[in-house]
């Protein structure tokens, strides 16, 4: 393994972190509506679910998926109800003030975790990700190192994300659009999870 490789594997990762997806929308709301620190607990659940793809992906887990198809098909349904679940529940407080709409820090954590491992694409783009840049049969110790460097960039991303969100400005033109936004992260959210039940 190189550095070449793992800068090639960092500005992909960035690239795929800063287009917009369902853990992208879920940050955002999840700040905006309960602050800073709830936040910054979702984005680490995001991340250390999507490290735990990368690793899945380094073990083959993907030959788990080709070998038994329904713990893929069932991984991705329970996900897309999850996402489905929480756009209902976003567009039901839309026009709720944002402090009545707001998530308990202690469950931003974990829901940010359920976000990305209810989204078995994760770890399918790790794995492609992965074979490209990667050379087979890396050691444990190199492994080890990408998906810590995974985790790293996620945190520090979300992170910084959570921190300009939670900006006294930013949450004064989020609660007088909040009906607004909260309804387009609603069909959003809900689009993504019904995509994930009907496509093949």
């Amino acid at each position: 393994m190189t550095w070449e490789s793992m800068i090639a594997f960092n500005l992909v990762l960035l690239a795929a972190l800063a287009s917009p997806g369902a853990a992208m929308l879920y940050v955002i709301k999840t700040t905006v509506a309960s602050g800073r620190t709830a936040g910054i607990l979702t984005g680490m659940g995001l991340g250390t679910a999507a490290a735990c793809w990368t690793l899945s992906a380094f073990l083959g887990l993907e030959a788990l998926f080709q070998l038994f198809p329904w713990t893929y098909a069932a991984l991705k349904i329970g996900g897309a109800v999850y996402l489905i679940w929480i756009a209902v529940q976003t567009w039901r407080h839309a026009r709720q003030p944002l402090f009545e709409a707001a998530t308990p820090h202690g469950r931003s954590f974990l829901s940010g975790m359920v976000v990305n491992f209810g989204n078995p694409k994760s770890m399918l783009f790790a794995a492609a990700v992965i074979v490209v840049v990667f050379p087979k049969g890396l050691a444990a110790l190199q492994i080890g190192l990408v998906v810590l460097n995974h985790l790293a960039l996620e945190l520090i991303f979300y992170g910084c994300f959570a921190i300009l969100l939670s900006a006294p400005s930013a949450r004064r033109g989020y609660a007088a659009l909040k009906p607004v936004f909260d309804r387009i992260a609603a069909t959003l959210l809900g689009a993504l999870g019904l995509r994930l039940i009907l496509e093949k």
